[in-house]
């Protein structure tokens, strides 16, 4: 499987050198939900960070790649919002799947990369916690679209984390 979001915020936003570094974001408290039941787990609150090490062992071992469909980008505004973003150069999708043989899965994390990866495949868009098939040089391939991470998407984070647990779902397939 392979998740995409759209771009990382500017740099002053991070708290740590890795995807979805913004503390306030809920991403790595999702995935701390799904996988061990405790939001924090993968939260370092005396440091304001994310235990980087423990994420990025998790993620090889359920085979998850993380990247951005944009790779050059305009912030409109001084925010980290999709919203305010605009997007000057997507990233190479197919290289990126290409180099990823045995992926099947792709999931965006928010509507501007699910706008991204369907104007890409020219297929319709997925509801939240749903899916939309498609090919990509001969082999099936699904594209979930799931909740965005940001906390300024309006929804509880246990609710954002049961469209994540349904992905976690299809690994054990």
């Amino acid at each position: 499987m392979v998740m995409l979001g759209s771009f990382p915020p500017a740099r002053h936003r991070w708290a740590m050198d890795f995807f979805y570094p913004n503390y306030i974001n809920d991403m790595w408290r999702i995935f701390g939900l799904c996988l061990h039941g405790d939001k924090d787990w993968f939260v370092d609150e005396e440091r304001r960070t994310f235990r980087l090490e423990d994420i990025k062992a998790m993620l090889k071992e359920k085979g998850i790649g993380l990247y951005d469909t944009a790779v050059k980008v305009r912030r409109t505004r001084n925010t980290a919002s999709d919203k305010d973003l605009e997007v000057l150069q997507n990233t190479d999708i197919d290289a990126l799947l290409k180099n990823a043989p045995c992926c099947h899965i792709v999931v965006t994390t928010g509507q501007k990369a699910t706008d991204i990866i369907t104007a890409h495949f020219n297929i319709a868009s997925p509801k939240v916690g749903s899916y939309t098939a498609f090919d990509f040089e001969g082999k099936k391939m699904r594209l979930y679209r799931m909740p965005s991470s940001s906390r300024a998407y309006p929804l509880p984070l246990k609710k954002k984390a049961e469209y994540y647990m349904q992905l976690f779902e299809l690994l054990k397939t």
